[in-house]
């Protein structure tokens, strides 16, 4: 038996909705599937979008791999998982950022709590919830789910599955938070249609989506545009050596001068005009050059105004959207009055199997 999943077929079994689950040595049998286990990593990722070198190692494991998704990028699925081998060190800055980014989170109620990191890259967020909750489930559809596995190897409670946050086999409200920050807005579906769907994950949900730069003046606007179609080049390059340089020079040639004006000017009430200031003051020169590549070397972008934000109200019964950086991150919450458009006709998931939860435990 696989010794890290040994003791967790109960709450596997909770997550998938399934009645029972068996685990094996390699792979985990979940009802009628099969899915499996690469160093105590569950993949549940269809054989079609196996990194390359999982692919090499599993083949097409369970069958034929399905024809390939317009909703399935396998650029920004090479770029996550190479930045978060390229970077997979935890830093202060993410201690800090992670209590920037959990500032609508009442941290102390998560206790019993499951909290699912949709895109969990190197598992950061999730380093810091580790002590904070129940249990973890860590997602990503990149190599990056090894790296969080390393990150977070002194962490009994983490189950870690590789596969595609807009095709996952879990049930109804699984999770009593789910976590995905800076994600949705890469990926090559509409991002607020993303996140209505999180609401068939759990009723709570902490997004992050990049901002329209709603609240900043035109220049903020100006130099996006001149960022944007260098990233058109740059995203073509999948050298790692190049990607290495680049960001190095991105970081040196545009970042860091940036935030070193803002400063200066700060002493004038001034350093608010600066771009990049507000995020990257303070922060090492190793923390910012980890964002420049994920900046021009992820193809796709979207962005959003606080008001587009506020439209998930739609699916949502409250969207509270933070006043601080970084912009805009957001805390939705459906109650059991207010139907997901995938509820309407049928009725929400409940408590969960066995007993193991109770559906709503966390309340923000």
């Amino acid at each position: 038996m696989a010794a890290y999943y040994q003791d967790k077929a109960a709450s596997l079994a909770d997550i998938f909705g399934a009645p029972s689950v068996m685990v094996e040595e390699d792979r985990v049998h979940v009802g009628s599937r099969t899915y499996p286990i690469v160093d105590d990593v569950i993949v549940v990722l269809d054989p079609a979008r196996y990194p390359p070198r999982l692919r090499r190692r599993l083949g097409n494991f369970g069958g034929s791999p399905p024809a390939a998704s317009e909703l399935f990028s396998e650029s920004i699925q090479h770029t996550f998982g190479a930045e978060w081998q390229a970077f997979p060190d935890l830093l202060q800055e993410h201690e800090d950022e992670f209590g920037q980014y959990f500032d609508l989170v009442e941290l102390e109620d998560l206790e019993q709590a499951r909290v699912a990191d949709l895109g969990c890259g190197a598992g950061r967020w999730s380093y810091f919830l580790k002590s904070r909750c129940r249990e973890l489930v860590l997602v990503d559809f990149s190599e990056a789910i090894f790296v969080a596995r390393l990150n977070l190897r002194d962490c009994s409670s983490a189950i870690f599955v590789m596969g595609d946050i807009t095709q996952l086999p879990f049930r109804k409200d699984f999770a009593d938070l789910v976590v995905c920050l800076g994600v949705l807005h890469h990926l090559p579906v509409p991002a607020l249609d993303m996140v209505r769907r999180l609401a068939d994950l759990s009723p709570h949900a902490l997004v992050y989506l990049y901002y329209a730069l709603d609240n900043r003046t035109a220049h903020f606007r100006l130099l996006l545009g001149a960022v944007t179609a260098a990233r058109m080049l740059t995203s073509r390059v999948r050298s790692p050596c190049a990607r290495a340089a680049i960001s190095w020079v991105g970081t040196a040639g545009v970042y860091v001068p940036l935030v070193a004006a803002g400063s200066l000017l700060m002493r004038l009430g001034l350093g608010g005009l600066v771009p990049l200031h507000d995020t990257y003051r303070g922060k090492s020169f190793g923390r910012m050059r980890q964002d420049v590549y994920d900046r021009f070397f992820t193809r796709i972008e979207q962005r959003f105004s606080r008001d587009q934000v506020l439209e998930l109200r739609d699916t949502f019964s409250e969207v509270r959207v933070s006043a601080g950086l970084p912009y805009w991150h957001f805390l939705c919450i459906r109650t059991s009055g207010r139907l997901s458009p995938a509820e309407v006709g049928g009725v929400p998931g409940g408590a969960g199997r066995g007993g193991s939860r109770k559906s709503g435990e966390y309340r923000p």
